[in-house]
């Protein structure tokens, strides 16, 4: 039996998602890839996973190489077509940190340098311009790359989405209520949500007086793409959404 809560680690509870939500045979899009931790306990055989990236080097999964991998894409404009894909899966930066304005205040040095190097840059935080910062920046994030995943997605369509929750600026955010509005309003429908509680003992750092319960869980929202008509945020006008 497949239930709503794990504790354990990414690939246990996605093999789970992925046995309710992908089909065998789906074309499979994971644009925020990383080296494929999700897919360690999935039979690759079975869909036609495209891989892609914001950065390059060796993709792994299930230890092995991944045949179709891009690097290199940003998850904000992808280079497919429209109404290509069954399954979407999202699983950008999640933590404001990766979005600060001046490099040597940004978190994700080392493994993950690529990632606040690329979705940090391109003036999302220059000052004075009016872009979104911080977490807002996050979100700003997510939802660019979920109209994207709304484009290339066929109808009855499916995106999978990891995030999590933060405390920014000292105010509680709660990211998955954030992404779930934004995507209902693009025409998504939620069809599930997953709690990953991680087993090791979540980062604390300079804290002096805690205010916040800290985080140690996260979240996979599974959005699928009706086969009707959907309406699109920037207007009233409803579209019909392409069959692949």
């Amino acid at each position: 039996m497949i239930r709503s809560a794990h504790v354990g680690v990414n690939a246990d509870l996605f093999a789970s998602i992925a046995r309710l939500y992908i089909r065998p045979g789906s074309k499979v899009a994971d644009v925020t890839f990383g080296r494929g931790s999700f897919w360690r306990a999935i039979d690759l055989a079975k869909i036609e996973l495209h891989a892609s990236d914001i950065e390059a080097g060796p993709k792994l999964a299930n230890g092995i190489a991944v045949e179709s991998y891009t690097s290199g894409i940003d998850c904000r404009e992808l280079p497919f077509q429209d109404a290509s894909f069954d399954v979407l899966v999202l699983d950008p930066p999640y933590i404001e940190g990766f979005y600060r304005r001046t490099q040597c205040q940004r978190a994700g040095s080392g493994s993950h340098s690529a990632f606040r190097d690329a979705y940090a840059s391109g003036g999302l935080h220059a000052p004075d311009t009016g872009e979104p910062k911080y977490h807002d920046a996050v979100i700003d994030l997510y939802i660019r790359a979920c109209l994207e995943a709304r484009r290339v997605l066929r109808r009855g369509g499916r995106l999978i989405v990891k995030c999590q929750d933060e405390v920014s600026a000292g105010k509680q955010r709660l990211a998955h209520v954030e992404i779930i509005t934004a995507c209902e309003s693009m025409g998504f429908y939620c069809a599930d949500l997953f709690v990953l509680v991680r087993t090791n003992a979540p980062g604390v750092s300079r804290i002096v007086k805690q205010i916040h319960a800290r985080k140690n869980h996260s979240y996979f929202l599974v959005f699928e793409l009706p086969r009707g008509r959907v309406k699109y945020p920037s207007s009233s006008r409803s579209v019909a959404v392409r069959d692949g």
